[in-house]
């Protein structure tokens, strides 16, 4: 006797029949299964404890205030579990730490400063929504304000020494305003203009008695948090190696006051290639240089053979 199906019956005992072998792929395996139960066993969440005393450039936070703590509590706990840009961040830092150090304290400004670099930008050229770009997140405007050069051709808040320089003119000039290393870091975030708005309005001059947005509420908690986590990983529960720590790329300077038609061939000529060559010029945002003015640009040029050397 043959039974004829109509379409919704085919499907029903196709549905029937996965249904019997997939009953009897778990019978099969049963043994093998592992319960969430179980698998929670070995995992353990630990909320990271605020140290008793913190500073941020030489100036006490004030943790007695219940509030303080917390907005700390929450920075430190959002950054040690933040595992893959909080390590990705320290191992960057063994790159580029030793030029934003010299680059501050030239300029006198306390060290814990190069942790707003990581605030901004996890130690990278970035580009914001805003447009904000590179390690410091400079605007146009406020980067030509102080006298970078920016243009289809060059790019200074990609260089990592002339955005330095100019985050180092905008703290001192913070500083002399305020008074205080925190309220300068704080204006780098809400603007001098914003946070004396505030100041105004609130009759207050302390960081940590004025109620500003969300973004600067957090901003200086922020750093804080990654200053500690970075300077002592361990105790976060992040184990970093010494070996995977990024390290500085070996370069000479070279001078150029002429037109360059063309980067590839420069680089060919110091025993490099293009894609070497931009990433430590990225503030060069042309295959080419036009200076038909003749200034003098400082170009850095890697050591002969570091591209495969700098790890052995």
């Amino acid at each position: 006797m043959m039974i004829k199906l109509g379409r919704r019956g085919v499907i029903a005992v196709s549905v029937l029949c996965a249904s019997v072998v997939f009953l009897l792929f778990l019978a099969a395996h049963k043994s093998e299964t592992i319960s969430a139960d179980e698998g929670d066993k070995n995992l353990t969440v630990v909320s990271w404890s605020v140290p008793g005393e913190v500073t941020f450039a030489g100036e006490s936070m004030p943790l007695d205030n219940y509030d303080t703590r917390e907005s700390l509590d929450r920075e430190l706990n959002a950054t040690a579990f933040r595992h893959a840009s909080t390590l990705l961040t320290i191992k960057r830092a063994g790159r580029y730490f030793p030029e934003i150090e010299k680059i501050l304290k030239e300029n006198n400004i306390p060290d814990d400063f190069k942790y707003l670099a990581c605030a901004e930008s996890d130690l990278a050229n970035v580009i914001s929504p805003a447009g904000a770009t590179g390690f410091w997140q400079i605007m146009q405007g406020t980067g030509k304000e102080y006298g970078m050069t920016i243009n289809s051709e060059i790019d200074e808040r990609y260089s990592l020494e002339k955005s330095t320089q100019f985050a180092c003119a905008f703290f001192r000039k913070a500083y002399e305003k305020y008074g205080s290393w925190t309220m300068a870091a704080a204006s780098y975030n809400n603007g001098m203009n914003g946070l004396s708005d505030q100041v105004e309005i609130q009759k207050e001059n302390n960081y940590y008695d004025l109620l500003l947005n969300e973004e600067t509420a957090r901003y200086i908690f922020r750093i804080v948090a990654l200053k500690l986590v970075m300077t002592t990983p361990e105790e976060y529960g992040l184990t970093v190696i010494e070996s995977d720590i990024y390290k500085p790329v070996p370069y000479y300077e070279v001078s150029v006051d002429t037109t360059v038609k063309s980067f590839e061939n420069f680089s060919r000529h110091f025993d490099t290639n293009y894609k070497i060559l931009k990433s430590l010029n990225p503030w060069l945002r042309k295959p080419f240089l036009t200076n038909t003015t003749g200034k003098e640009y400082v170009i850095r040029v890697p050591e002969k053979d570091i591209r495969t050397k700098l790890y052995q």
